[in-house]
């Protein structure tokens, strides 16, 4: 999925420390949600906890938006043309409906709840994702990791994958990324990461070790939660800083019962600058790869050597927006 804001801020993203929230354990954060309109007035609204000027990233998680459920008869669903993707790789995870998803490498695939489709752009890829006709009900979440920088130009790849349902005390996990609750996901990632769907029943506390040396995250997507005691409100993100062997979910016994998202990974330690779906390390690397896409979606029989091009989708590509006027600098 693209990042569709109109006018599209470049951003420094830097590893931050874990100060305590006010009246919350050391390391502890709980991120509040933005909520982002995506095209016009029949268009999609995400809540976006994943980056904000608090914290940048998860490991090398660096986007995360959380969309529905949406009634796809009045927001139009997702119809995202072809658009570009440099130094990242996207995670798309489904809570209900389906999505198409094409690619510059000629993939075509679906995506439904419970599977995973992962797409790495490395040095370029373009793709499209448009919710399918028999899509009613819309509901999800879409994340983007950074490549490290020893990795961020491997050539473009797309996964498939369908993790199994892992029983737990009081609930389930769908491990779609790195390891929890004894339970591996073979989709490789660059750098050490985990990620994960839980469901626990109402009243339903579970323990489970993670490795210390990531920083977690839970974003809450039905239900009411707290984390070592710590409430979680719904749409928000719970972050634990690196330290913790273990994480303790309690799912209040009223209402139909929990579902979160849980995400973490080794903290990165690279500065990155991300502007629209573009990653580099610099403001002149992502002008270049803006200027890049716009020649090569300027005139469709043209060779587009490191974009490609996504068959057989009924739009033409998504222009880039404006690149901003002044150079980046990091803040302090």
């Amino acid at each position: 999925m693209t990042n569709l804001e109109a006018v599209a801020t470049e951003r420094v993203c830097t590893p931050a420390p874990a100060p305590a929230g006010e009246g919350l354990p050391p390391g502890t954060e709980v991120l509040e949600p933005r909520d982002v309109p995506l095209g016009g007035v029949r268009a999609m609204s995400v809540r976006r906890t994943l980056p904000q000027r608090a914290r940048s990233f998860v490991g090398a998680w660096c986007f995360l938006d959380h969309y529905g459920p949406d009634d796809v008869a009045l927001t139009g669903g997702m119809q995202v043309p072809p658009h570009p993707h440099t130094g990242l790789q996207t995670v798309s995870w489904l809570f209900s409906g389906e999505i198409e998803h094409r690619d510059s490498l000629g993939t075509h695939c679906l995506v439904r709840p419970g599977e995973l489709n992962l797409m790495t752009a490395g040095h370029g890829i373009s793709h499209s994702e448009d919710s399918t006709p028999a899509t009613t009900v819309l509901h999800g979440v879409q994340l983007w990791t950074v490549l490290p920088e020893r990795d961020r130009d491997v050539a473009p790849a797309f996964q498939h994958h369908v993790p199994p349902v892992t029983p737990v005390a009081g609930g389930e996990v769908r491990v779609f990324l790195g390891s929890l609750a004894g339970e591996t996901s073979p989709v490789p990632t660059f750098s050490p990461l985990v990620g994960a769907e839980v469901r626990l029943r109402p009243g339903a506390t579970w323990t489970v070790e993670v490795d210390p040396s990531f920083e977690h995250a839970v974003l809450v997507d039905a239900g009411s939660l707290t984390v070592d005691g710590v409430p979680a409100p719904r749409d928000h993100l719970l972050y634990r800083a690196p330290g913790t062997t273990s994480l303790t979910l309690y799912a209040a016994p009223d209402g139909d019962g929990l579902r979160v998202l849980l995400i973490g990974g080794l903290p990165l330690g690279e500065q990155v600058v991300m502007w629209w779906n573009f990653i580099g390390r610099d403001h002149d690397e992502v002008v270049a790869a803006r200027t890049q896409w716009q020649a090569e979606i300027a005139d469709g029989s043209a060779p587009a050597p490191r974009f490609g091009r996504v068959a057989r989708h009924p739009h033409p590509p998504l222009p880039a927006p404006v690149i901003p006027g002044a150079r980046l600098h990091p803040r302090a």
